[in-house]
């Protein structure tokens, strides 16, 4: 299962849910504004507070990073 852990607002965000929708890569999302709840997942998740945070059927990407991301698809 792959998840983004986002906000609306985050011009990273946005930059890696346009990324995975070009790629074909279907994920859910889950919005870290909206409830507390989120928030301690992804800390819980990658040990952060910022997003973009990716969960690519376990494998976590902080941030946009393009080049692990394009790894993670190849396998």
């Amino acid at each position: 299962m792959v998840k983004v852990y986002s906000t609306s607002w985050c011009p990273g965000c946005i930059k890696l849910k346009k990324y995975l929708d070009m790629k074909g890569i279907e994920y859910a999302t889950v919005n870290v504004a909206d409830a507390q709840e989120e928030r301690l997942e992804v800390i819980k998740v990658s040990g952060q507070k910022t997003v973009p945070v990716l969960d690519y059927n376990g494998e976590i990407v902080v941030g946009f990073d393009k080049k692990r991301i394009d790894e993670l698809i190849q396998k």
